[in-house]
């Protein structure tokens, strides 16, 4: 895996879109769906939104479109802020989280110490921007907007993954162990190309997850403070970055 740098990013030094406003992230996070094989015993479990057998797969990568962490495994049914909380709190393989850094993550994550989540309620995805007099009005939707322009790197990362190792069309028919392990095997692949090689000329897939709504639960956060005293906290925090980025932008318009 690629290890988290501690320098700003060079996608996000050399804009002022994103500088210095998101100076501190290293990366951005989202969990896929790979089609699965399981017992009909387990189906039931690993059956996702959309109705597929499949495995959710957490995945943290860097602005060069390198993996810096995967965890697989998990059921499909899993909600992804529930594998987060997996992924931080294992005995190995735990995400790394450099001091005083972050990652970007959409909705279906909580908002919190360490992981910038854009605004509920308010347009996000770049579609949505597209297009005459779509550009956005008010503070919480430039957020939403330069925020979604930084996460896409993961949904690029798993439109490529996706359309280099063809094995991830169909259910591997492999014990289920084995369809974990070759999820890792295959990222390790991906990003020997990627540093090496640079093959990226691949027809990406359409990941762009839809937006989660539903209540998410931090039982398993390990702070200081209280959940809600983290919340208000980081609520703040990226208060303050969306109008800092507002006003500049009224500035210099």
């Amino acid at each position: 895996m690629a290890k988290p740098k501690i320098a700003v990013p060079t996608k996000i030094r050399e804009s002022t879109r994103f500088y210095l406003y998101f100076k501190d992230c290293v990366g951005a996070i989202d969990g896929t769906h790979i089609l699965a094989m399981v017992s009909q015993k387990k189906a039931h479990s690993f059956r996702n939104r959309k109705g597929d057998i499949s495995q959710n797969v957490l995945a943290a990568c860097n602005f060069d479109l390198e993996f810096m962490y995967v965890l697989s495994g998990w059921e499909g049914s899993a909600h992804d802020s529930k594998v987060l909380n997996d992924a931080l709190t294992r005995n190995s393989n735990r995400l790394p989280v450099p001091e005083g850094k972050f990652y970007v993550v959409d909705c279906g994550f909580p908002n919190r110490r360490n992981f910038l989540a854009p605004y509920r309620g308010v347009r996000y995805h770049l579609q949505e921007y597209s297009g005459q007099n779509s550009q956005p009005t008010n503070a919480k939707e430039l957020f939403n907007h330069r925020h979604a322009s930084l996460r896409n790197v993961v949904e690029r990362i798993f439109g490529i993954f996706k359309s280099r190792f063809l094995i991830f069309k169909s259910a591997p028919p492999f014990p289920y162990k084995t369809q974990t392990e070759i999820v890792l095997a295959c990222v390790g692949l991906h990003n020997f190309l990627r540093k090496f090689f640079r093959t990226d000329n691949f027809l990406e897939e359409d990941e762009s997850a839809e937006e989660v709504v539903e209540e998410i639960n931090d039982n398993n956060d390990e702070v200081l403070t209280t959940q809600d005293q983290q919340r208000e906290y980081v609520n703040q925090w990226r208060e303050t970055i969306a109008s800092n980025m507002w006003s500049d932008s009224i500035e210099n318009s």
